[in-house]
């Protein structure tokens, strides 16, 4: 066990002699992520599986030893905004790869969703997939609760699948180098086939990997082959693959280049280049790759509108801790809730919050327990005024046993003064054990017939976006977010055509140059929504979102005042007792009825934003006059759910 960085060092010269002295030949694998991760990291996952596929039927040609196809948030935004049914896209890819081992990412208990299901329901999910053609389950908790992955590890072996089961890295009081080691000897004990040392935000520094692979190697015996999957934020991923050779490891997780680096990871050409003629060689042939990645460089051109500036390398990551989809969901609701300017005082809070729960790893699903936390913590402009209904469960250990303790003055506002969380019980032993046949129960309701397996697991799920899509798919109206693809215009010199827009400019704002290009336009605009210009600033491309107020006819018109967008349905918040959401969301439950009476601070409803939960409170006590809002309606802080008035006391005169 390595007591100092010296030790490390020493290590390390011992290994480079070694490798030098051709002691060591060990053919380094090579899993491609591209298909999920990649797209996940850099496109907000929106590739359709019609894009997907040539890429897949291609990549089943290299020779990697698995691709990564499908998890992770692909199975959410199939239903959410593609329209798709996730099953139907994994059966479609194991057709034009039945040579290469499919992968997905498997949340634990969690599967592929937000909260923890039942065994029953882990174990149904693990059937299915590998029936559907899933080999590889990259399976981890976000807490490294190791409870929590348990089930899906038996089940997974019981029906033939391959176990990658993952330790997630992060820095913290908690974190240090033999909890590491203990986390593996966990996950050795589970009888896992692989272990994967993950960090998803990209902090890891080279030497810390090389001592911790190293240590886990020997912890382990060798007995277990060790894997790397480093995101790049802070822009070092690549050199810590190579300080993971020099330790041991096994195999390396990748990304074809177009879609490589910053939150993704690090290329796929350049990783299988760097080891060519080395001991570690991966056997792999770029030139196969390079027609891979000609593919992937399509995709990236046709969904372009998606790549934000959270995409790339920002060293900040280092301070913060945060992942690059992590701020891009809290920038999007800042920017609904008309408070964007508030960013620097969420990214400050954030490792407040991370602090009072326990030092969590900043993936899913605690990354956005966090921040939406952080984001209601400034918004409501009191810490903890509003406390999210997965911020509750958290404390009440609904989610596991978090790495370090939590703050007393949190969890007495959550359970009580004088009370403390208990976290012996399993998270899986407090979900409902009926979920399952639940799940069946409702969809065969709705589907009027017996419904198939996968589509229970689809309800179970994410029951809302699943019911929207078995409507949508019963009329006939599956119809996708459009992509709107950036159309590229003739451009000519300046001064050479009369009223010739300007698309390339510079700009000279407070002292400071800026060089601007327009690099597309939404081809729609909703009414009373703000249409969509894709701006370039210094070579990083910016969505803004335009709302025209005047328009003007550029030559000899006049100004022409732009029509009101029609109001309707949900009215805005003008009364004391009006029930509003602290951020942008879509109505999940209401959870009282016109004419109930109810007292302040009483959970009235649920609301979904950035996809937790958020309980929302009754702001007087009173009598509930008028629900405008129904499950389904989207909602932003100005809008008002329901309005409660004060009770009138009746007075009687005798």
């Amino acid at each position: 066990m390595f007591k100092s960085m010296a030790d490390v060092l020493d290590d390390l010269k011992e290994q480079l002699e070694k490798v030098q002295e051709g002691g060591i030949k060990k053919r380094i694998l090579i899993t491609d992520l591209t298909p999920r991760d990649g797209q996940q990291c850099k496109l907000a996952t929106r590739v359709r599986t019609e894009d997907l596929l040539p890429l897949c039927e291609k990549m089943d040609k290299v020779g990697f030893y698995a691709v990564e196809v499908w998890g992770g948030a692909t199975y959410d935004v199939c239903l959410r905004y593609l329209k798709e049914d996730p099953w139907e896209r994994l059966r479609r890819i194991k057709e034009v790869m039945p040579n290469t081992k499919l992968q997905m990412l498997f949340r634990g208990q969690n599967i592929v969703g937000y909260r923890p299901k039942s065994d029953k329901l882990v174990y149904k999910f693990v059937e299915r997939a590998i029936a559907n053609g899933i080999t590889v389950f990259r399976v981890f908790d976000a807490l490294n609760d190791n409870r929590n992955i348990q089930t899906a590890v038996k089940a997974i072996k019981e029906f033939g699948g391959e176990v990658h089961a993952e330790i997630s890295y992060t820095r913290s009081p908690i974190h240090t180098y033999q909890k590491w080691i203990e986390y593996a000897l966990e996950i050795a004990e589970m009888g896992a086939d692989w272990l994967s040392f993950k960090d998803a935000t990209g902090i890891i520094m080279p030497l810390e990997t090389y001592a911790i692979i190293k240590g886990i190697k020997e912890a382990t015996g060798g007995k277990l082959p060790v894997l790397l999957h480093n995101h790049d934020m802070s822009g070092t991923a690549i050199v810590n693959h190579m300080m993971a050779v020099l330790a041991g490891v096994d195999m390396l997780d990748t990304v074809l280049s177009p879609l490589a680096f910053g939150s993704s990871h690090p290329a796929t050409e350049s990783v299988v280049a760097m080891l060519e003629g080395t001991p570690f060689d991966t056997g792999l042939d770029l030139k196969k790759i390079d027609e891979c990645a000609e593919i992937a460089r399509q995709i990236k051109k046709k969904y372009k509108k998606y790549e934000t500036e959270y995409a790339g390398v920002n060293a900040k990551v280092l301070i913060h801790k945060i992942p690059g989809g992590m701020i891009s969901n809290m920038v999007a609701q800042l920017i609904e809730a008309n408070a964007l300017d508030r960013i620097e005082e969420v990214l400050k809070e954030v490792p407040n919050v991370e602090r009072d729960l326990g030092y969590p790893p900043l993936l899913t699903p605690s990354s956005q327990i966090v921040g939406v936390q952080a984001v209601l913590n400034v918004l409501s402009g009191e810490r903890y005024k509003v406390i999210t209904k997965e911020t509750r469960d958290y404390v009440e250990g609904k989610y596991g046993r978090p790495p370090g303790p939590i703050s007393k003055e949190l969890a007495e506002k959550i359970l009580g003064p004088g009370k403390e969380p208990d976290f012996s019980i399993r998270a899986a032993d407090l979900a409902d054990p009926n979920d399952w046949d639940k799940a069946y129960e409702e969809t065969k309701a709705l589907l009027g017939r017996e419904p198939t397996d996968e589509e229970v697991l689809l309800y179970a799920l994410f029951p809302m976006q699943a019911k929207d899509f078995f409507i949508a798919r019963e009329k006939g109206e599956l119809v996708p977010e459009p992509i709107e693809e950036l159309q590229e215009a003739a451009e000519v010199k300046p001064g050479t055509v009369p009223g010739a827009a300007p698309v390339e400019f510079e700009i000279v704002y407070h002292g400071e140059k800026f060089k601007v290009k327009i690099e597309g336009v939404s081809a729609h605009q909703e009414p009373g929504k703000p249409r969509k210009y894709y701006v370039r600033v210094d070579g990083r491309l910016e969505e803004v979102q335009l709302t025209p107020i005047v328009e003007a006819i550029p030559v000899g018109g006049v100004q022409t005042q732009a029509p009101a967008a029609a109001q309707g349905g949900i009215p805005k918040a003008t009364q004391p007792g009006d029930v509003t959401p602290p951020m942008p969301g879509r109505v999940v439950r209401i959870l009282v009825e016109e004419g109930q009476e109810v007292k302040e601070g009483q959970t009235v409803a649920i609301v979904e934003a950035m996809k937790m939960e958020n309980e929302i409170h009754a702001p007087i006590s009173g009598v509930v006059k008028k629900i405008f809002a129904k499950p389904g309606d989207n909602v932003t802080p100005d809008d008002a759910i329901m309005r409660i008035e004060p009770k009138v006391e009746e007075v009687s005169y005798g």
